[in-house]
């Protein structure tokens, strides 16, 4: 029995991760289409049909962007300060921006606007914990694209996991709406790590619980949970709307494929919806659960195959 806990653990550890990275680059090619633009769902795949007009016609079929490269920022970061130490992953988050630090191929592309206003505030020499924008517009989804590799990480209390979700957000976007988006995500990933039987309820009511302590705005957390967000789903970038279409992917699906394949189906910023929809359907499904030739295809292995190890070894299960 033991046993078999923890080769379940270790195939949703590693399904979170490399689910989080197939789906950013499987959504690579259809960003910036309206949903009704899109291929038809079934012949969504690395590779659109040819007759499709695809994002970033240079960058090859399996290559992920922006999101995949900072959320192994954050994890290589974890793994080695054993700990969330801003100043090394705003390094970190520098050498990618600036050198390809763990980009494919050693190639940045798609970088969000606020995002690289923060590295710039950054490399200007601005503490890391204020660089990102904090106005009430500033609330794109860059820190919440990168933020599951924490909950695959973490082995401290709900309150600390909490706490360093709404950290590791300060770098690039600091306002507290993006702070409670990824601390709802990562206690979202906590309970389907767990096999919670209903995973957001949970997760809702800890945040909930936590909210006081963790100094988040009532308003705003009710603004992040408002339940008539599902119903606005759209794929946008606002940091909101991306955490409710990950939802409504997730838990309109029984499959892997089929849901980051519904995270595209919204359109605009589909590979950003499709990592976190497909990083927390690889922690429900396990690695085992996404599709072998897309395992296959994903470019880039050597980048992540040491983290994930680490990732393992870290957690009891490697």
């Amino acid at each position: 029995m033991i046993r078999e806990e923890r080769d379940t653990r270790r195939d949703r550890l590693a399904g979170g991760l490399q689910g989080l990275l197939i789906g950013d680059a499987l959504g690579v090619p259809y960003e910036f289409h309206d949903a009704v633009d899109l291929p038809p769902r079934e012949a969504i795949d690395f590779d659109p049909p040819p007759s499709f007009t695809r994002a970033h016609p240079s960058v090859p079929p399996g290559t992920w962007s922006d999101d995949g490269a900072q959320a192994l920022c954050l994890l290589a970061s974890l793994l080695a300060q054993g700990g969330l130490d801003l100043g090394d992953f705003s390094r970190r988050l520098l050498n990618w921006h600036d050198w390809g630090y763990l980009a494919v191929d050693g190639q940045v592309f798609d970088v969000g606007v606020q995002t690289a206003r923060a590295l710039a505030s950054l490399r200007a020499g601005v503490a890391p914990d204020r660089a990102g924008p904090a106005g009430d517009r500033d609330n794109g989804n860059g820190a919440l694209m990168r933020v599951l590799p924490l909950a695959l990480w973490h082995r401290g209390d709900d309150a600390y996991l909490v706490a360093m979700a709404a950290r590791q957000s300060l770098p690039t976007h600091g306002h507290v709406r993006s702070a409670i988006a990824c601390a709802m995500l990562c206690l979202w990933a906590r309970a389907e790590l767990h096999g919670d039987a209903q995973p957001w309820a949970h997760a809702e009511h800890v945040l909930r619980s936590l909210a006081p302590d963790a100094g988040f705005p009532p308003d705003e957390v009710d603004r992040v949970l408002d339940p008539a967000q599902r119903d606005r789903a759209g794929g946008t970038g606002y940091v909101i709307d991306s955490l409710w279409s990950a939802r409504v992917a997730v838990e309109t699906t029984s499959s892997y494929a089929d849901c980051v394949r519904a995270a595209i189906g919204f359109g605009q910023d589909t590979d950003t919806t499709a990592a976190i929809a497909g990083g927390m359907a690889g922690v429900r499904h396990g690695l085992t659960g996404i599709p072998p030739d897309w395992r296959e295809q994903l470019r880039g292995k050597d980048l992540f195959a040491d983290i994930q190890a680490a990732l393992l070894e870290h957690a009891g299960a490697g």
